[in-house]
């Protein structure tokens, strides 16, 4: 096999050469044509999001680069999800970055290098190239939180995610070089193989284990690494933490299982019992506390902390007692969970963006009252959000949550199935209480029309949509999931 495909990696090159051709035009320019170049920046990742997509189907699992680059139907599926989900972050908050003069050549490069993080985090099979892109994708969103450095909240949020992301950076680096140190290899084929000879009570592949899932944790903002969620949601500029909450749980699904899977599935049933400690933890300690908060962005954050401690429940269902047959199905649940829940969120903050005017930051859940009569049309769509959340049907929340139950149910795991039900109704409440304050509150404080852009209305309405006809047909984008999660597995 050709060990310098670099055609393998072109979303990769093409996105690396476009960043690099927007700081140099937006620094000639010196901003002048920014909104001309807003717009390139989002037709780029569209058509970028779009082009990975469309080379789904039929993708052939190859290596390149001395296989420390993989590209796989998962790989160029979570790219292109991701590549949307930065445009429409992208639309959804060019109002709300104008009125807090966040509106710079640097927040669209910090978006660009963020971008580029995942997707090197996507297609990585070496434990060097996973960290690099972490890295990359972590320092872009610490600069992006930090942005606005006269806002003493985004300030402290921005130190708080730097200093705690840099110690979980330092247990997922902790963990690779223990792993190193028990396989004597850094890429993860080869690590594979050891694993399987690798004795399981060989100390230092234990604790490199230990540390590793430490790592994707924090990553994914569970119990007990969730500190930093519900106070960097509440703290950054909404745009900041919509970043955070969006894209980068692709691409942490995507390092979960290039590690977990591609890496140590042969060990899979020492991985799934701490899976199974933090999704059990997460699901309560997330849904407890929402109900506890005023402050809506940190009660969306909380919020996901237990829908990622759901996600989990699929990442553990899929070796049962050594056998792989339910993996597929397991992980493409996990997968299908991910990519709707991104799909939630970024409506969920887009609606939360466009009702942020200049001097008013919609924050808190008071704010949102009386929403059906400022704007049926935002309501309605929030509406749909937040049943999706809370797992009602028709929403693709409620297909997404089936998904894992049944694969909790395939796997014999029938008690962990019945404590995730009871834990979504709980949840369920805090998330009905956002429609109920938005269609039977009397408003407080702005009581006009809210005005918004035409394309964020647009987006904004298509996310609605999306959530309704992926929930009423989830059967198409279930079938792509599995397809490329049983294509990587057989890989």
């Amino acid at each position: 096999m050709d060990q310098l495909n670099f055609s393998l990696a072109l979303p990769e090159i093409a996105l690396s050469l476009f960043a690099c051709a927007f700081l140099i035009a937006d620094s000639v320019t010196k901003g002048r044509i920014l909104p001309l170049l807003h717009n390139i920046v989002v037709l780029f990742c569209i058509g970028l999001g779009v082009y990975c997509l469309s080379q789904v189907s039929g993708a052939a699992t190859q290596v390149t680069f001395h296989n420390t680059y993989v590209s796989d139907g998962m790989a160029l599926a979570l790219k292109g999800f991701s590549a949307l989900a930065v445009a429409f972050t992208l639309i959804v908050g060019t109002s709300y970055a104008k009125d807090r003069d966040m509106f710079k050549g640097e927040l669209h490069a910090l978006v660009l290098f963020s971008l580029l993080g995942q997707m090197i985090m996507i297609s990585a099979n070496n434990l060097l190239l996973i960290y690099l892109g972490v890295e990359l994708l972590s320092l872009s969103l610490y600069a992006a939180v930090a942005m606005r450095r006269d806002d003493v909240k985004a300030t402290e949020a921005a130190m708080k995610y730097f200093v705690l992301g840099a110690l979980a950076s330092g247990f997922l680096l902790y963990g690779m070089s223990m792993i190193y140190g028990a396989t004597g290899s850094l890429d993860l084929g080869e690590i594979a193989r050891a694993s399987v000879s690798t004795n399981a009570n060989n100390i230092i592949f234990v604790f490199g284990l230990v540390f590793l899932v430490a790592g994707l944790a924090f990553k994914l903002g569970v119990v007990p690494f969730h500190m930093w969620v519900p106070d960097v949601y509440e703290g950054s500029p909404s745009i900041a933490t919509l970043l955070i909450s969006g894209a980068p749980k692709l691409a942490a699904f995507a390092m979960m299982m290039r590690l977990l899977v591609d890496g140590l599935l042969a060990v899979a049933m020492e991985w799934q019992q701490m899976l199974m400690v933090l999704a059990v933890l997460s699901l309560a300690i997330g849904n407890l506390a929402a109900i506890a908060q005023t402050n809506f962005k940190r009660m969306l954050g909380f919020s996901t902390i237990s829908q990622m401690g759901f996600m989990l429940l699929g990442m553990l269902s899929g070796v049962v007692n050594n056998d792989t047959a339910n993996a597929a199905q397991a992980y493409s649940s996990a997968m299908f969970y991910t990519v709707t829940y991104v799909l939630t969120t970024l409506g969920t903050f887009g609606v939360i963006m466009v009702m942020s005017t200049k001097g008013i930051e919609v924050e808190n859940i008071s704010d949102l009252k009386g929403l059906n009569k400022r704007s049926p049309w935002l309501a309605l769509v929030m509406l749909l959000l937040m049943f999706s959340l809370a797992g009602i049907p028709p929403m693709v929340g409620f297909a997404a949550k089936l998904s894992v139950l049944k694969s909790l149910l395939a796997a014999d795991m029938l008690w962990i199935a019945v404590y995730a039900v009871m834990m979504s109704l709980i949840g369920a409440f805090y998330y009905i209480r956002i429609v109920k304050t938005m269609y039977f509150d009397a408003p407080e404080g702005a009581t006009g029309e809210v005005l918004m852009a035409v394309d964020a209305k647009a987006v904004l309405g298509l996310n609605g949509f999306g959530v309704v006809v992926v929930g009423l047909l989830p059967a198409p984008l279930m079938a792509l999931c599995f397809d490329v999660i049983q294509r990587s597995l057989a890989g």
